[in-house]
């Protein structure tokens, strides 16, 4: 193995974000050095380099950026044991230390490289006929509609659902939400491809926002509205038009992130119907688990979520076209050793 390796970094401080050379760290006690084969490119490494996101928990001013990360293994750590060189995995996307959870390729280094070193207790492996593009982004990209959907909302099988913003998460909870039998689903997204893709994913109705939804919604749903609106814009006119669309009892899941207040204009109605507003972030080590067994089984078909693929050495253009959305993409893609 080389003594050196390129990584894609971050200057928190400035926002300077360049792939160089650095050395190839080596696994200590607990930890595996994995030769990254795939690593996704989310939103929230456009937001870590345009400052709207800052780490909390990062030692130092410089990071290297990648959260969705599969590879091989390619050493061990001393004490490390049940795992081999050459071993396919892919990496839960954070961990917990002292009761909080450190975000990978956030406080600490991430799988924009060739290499990228996991403690044990975060591999989890995949099956041979997973391609790496695929594995990567299963946590994160589908692991936290995932966990929105099942452990935040709970949905049961024909329940009525909502998703606003059909991009790289939304288009995975359509997917998700028909695999856990919700019944109609409906997305809403002002980019008609997005739309389209809504309804190629399992969607019953694809709308523009510019639409009376809430009335198309009462429409579908026989008058009682949805038992829950996922959020996966962030954007307030977004929550206002989930929420007139929710039946009694309904919860709006918020998914997307935002840094403003959050406000709903008519809340004595909201609280007359009993209506709730639950937060969610990011997934449990059990929801990538179970993600890998529904592909492993054939459940989740993940082929349609690669939009693209770059060379490492072409991360910044890659950041700039998901910030643009080109091309309108679910997940783009880079193939550090391709």
């Amino acid at each position: 193995m080389p003594d050196t390796m390129l990584a894609g970094r971050l200057n928190v401080r400035t926002r300077r974000f360049e792939v160089t050379e650095v050395p190839r760290p080596t696994p200590g006690p607990g930890q595996v050095l994995v030769e990254v084969r795939a690593a996704g490119i989310c939103l929230s490494d456009v937001h870590l380099v345009d400052g709207t996101l800052s780490p909390l928990f990062l030692q130092g001013e410089e990071v290297t950026l990648g959260h969705e990360v599969a590879g091989v293994v390619a050493d061990l750590g001393e004490g490390v044991t049940g795992w081999r060189p050459g071993q396919r995995v892919t990496l839960q996307a954070g961990e917990e230390v002292d009761g909080w959870i450190h975000t990978r390729g956030v406080d600490y280094d991430g799988g924009w490289a060739q290499y990228a070193l996991a403690t044990v207790g975060t591999l989890v492996p995949i099956p041979d006929e997973l391609p790496f593009e695929q594995a990567c982004i299963i946590p994160d990209a589908v692991s936290t509609p995932w966990a929105s959907i099942v452990r935040t909302a709970g949905v049961r099988a024909g329940e009525p659902v909502g998703v606003w913003g059909i991009g790289g998460l939304g288009a995975h909870a359509v997917q998700l939400l028909r695999l856990a039998g919700a019944a109609p689903i409906v997305a809403v997204d002002p980019v008609e491809s997005a739309r389209e893709r809504a309804l190629a994913l399992g969607a019953d109705l694809a709308l523009d926002p510019s639409e009376d939804v809430a009335t198309r919604v009462r429409e579908l749903t026989g008058g009682l509205g949805l038992s829950h609106a996922f959020d996966f814009a962030g954007v307030p006119p977004v929550r206002e038009q989930a929420v007139r669309c929710l039946e009694r009892d309904g919860g709006l899941v918020l998914v997307g992130l935002t840094d403003q207040p959050l406000t709903l204009r008519n809340g004595t109605q909201f609280s007359y119907f009993g209506q709730r507003l639950l937060g969610h972030y990011g997934s449990e080590p059990q929801h990538v688990e179970q993600l890998v067994r529904l592909v492993r089984h054939g459940r989740l078909d993940l082929s349609r979520s690669i939009s693209g693929t770059l060379p490492l050495t072409e991360a910044a253009r890659g950041i700039e076209a998901l910030e643009r959305k080109e091309g309108n993409p679910i997940r783009l893609v880079l193939l550090p050793n391709g």
